[in-house]
């Protein structure tokens, strides 16, 4: 199932006639451009949907004929919500990609993120800290060998830009 694009070329062969509320349009058609043609010859539906909350419309392309029009705009509106957990997952808790596919290795992965992500909003709230947890995040990623206490930790990095954060006293990889 797939967002349809604007410059869909499609030509239907069957419509729905009784429409549920929402549902615009439910036809079975072919793609008609020669290389979607050819990639995909087979039968495809196109449900065309109006979502209340946005005032938009919406249309999908799906090779599921046996759902309803309604079941099929719910599906693709419940697959967007699982797309934007995973964006918030990558952005926020630094899931780059999975070790491994199995369900029970992502499900312990994402636990870990979801409970480092917790562990540092705690840290954040207890210290009162005027920094977002992303930043908190990065100051933490940095100095893991770092034997400051954390209120130490937090001090050393207020800083306005990186040359104020070297201190040349220490041992520097990129000291001349």
């Amino acid at each position: 199932m797939v967002r349809a694009k604007p410059s869909l070329q499609f030509k239907a062969v069957k419509w729905v006639r009784k429409l549920p509320k929402n549902i615009l349009s439910d036809c079975t058609g072919v793609l008609t451009v020669y290389n979607s043609e050819k990639k995909y010859p087979e039968l495809i539906r196109k449900v065309s949907y109006f979502e209340q909350e946005k005032q938009r419309e919406y249309t999908y392309l799906t090779n599921a004929l046996h759902l309803t029009a309604y079941q099929v705009a719910e599906l693709y509106k419940n697959r967007w919500q699982i797309e934007l957990f995973f964006k918030w997952l990558k952005q926020h808790l630094k899931i780059q990609k999975f070790g491994s596919s199995s369900q029970n290795a992502v499900r312990i992965q994402i636990y870990a993120a979801i409970i480092a992500y917790c562990l540092v909003a705690i840290v954040q709230h207890d210290m009162k800290l005027e920094r977002s947890t992303y930043e908190i995040l990065q100051i933490l990623s940095i100095s893991l060998t770092d034997t400051s206490t954390p209120k130490d930790l937090f001090n050393k990095a207020n800083f306005k830009n990186i040359k104020e954060r070297i201190d040349y006293s220490e041992l520097n990889l990129f000291n001349f």
